[in-house]
């Protein structure tokens, strides 16, 4: 979660220019020093603070952009391995209509994949059976493929949304960088503004 901005320093200036306004000449000098030291501790703080959430969201920003390289990545890698089946479910379906002549499983391969009891010997050594059990093999393979290039789409379409959400926190998060960078920079100015000013002594008129 990340912080919130830290307040306004406005109303600091603004208390620290009614110091120097003529129509305090005639106040304690002494009473005016402590008010404005108090003042100028009050505006060094909210720049602490300015520069601490600064820091704090620029770290929020690099963790957001390290999560979103991940997603990114095993996106990629999803997407990747739906493409490689999706192309070997390609060319299961890609079969003459004569049975002989569909790709399925070799001899060799079906014997190392499937089921014990679709290659006992009694199916081995009759050929047609054999033939039966591998083509109902290459069937069920065919679908558990259907199956995981589903879910691979299902993952696909989960992640774009995630890395579509991470995206926008990320863009939120500079947003307040800028903000609070912006909001430092003003304090920083005000503050080297105001300090010639109030370096002389309080009560002593100025030179024309």
């Amino acid at each position: 979660m990340h912080s919130s901005l830290p307040p306004s320093p406005d109303a600091v200036l603004d208390s620290l220019r009614d110091l120097v306004s003529p129509n305090l000449l005639d106040k304690d000098p002494s009473t005016v020093h402590i008010r404005s030291g108090a003042l100028f501790a009050r505006l060094k703080a909210l720049n602490r603070l300015a520069n601490a959430a600064t820091k704090t969201h620029k770290q929020s920003t690099a963790d957001a952009r390290h999560e979103m390289d991940q997603t990114h990545l095993e996106l990629q890698n999803l997407l990747y391995e739906k493409r490689h089946l999706e192309r070997e479910i390609d060319k299961c379906r890609q079969f003459a209509s004569i049975y002989q002549d569909i790709p399925v499983y070799s001899v060799e391969e079906f014997v190392q994949l499937a089921p014990l009891e679709a290659r006992s010997e009694d199916v081995m050594s009759n050929e047609h059976q054999l033939m039966l059990n591998r083509l109902s093999f290459e069937l069920v393979e065919r679908q558990r493929l259907d199956q995981r290039v589903k879910e691979l789409t299902q993952q696909k379409e989960e992640m774009l949304k995630e890395s579509k959400a991470k995206l926008a926190t990320m863009d939120s998060v500079k947003i307040q960088i800028d903000t609070l960078v912006k909001t430092a920079a003003e304090i920083r100015k005000k503050v080297d503004e105001l300090v010639p000013t109030t370096a002389s002594p309080v009560g002593t008129p100025s030179q024309t």
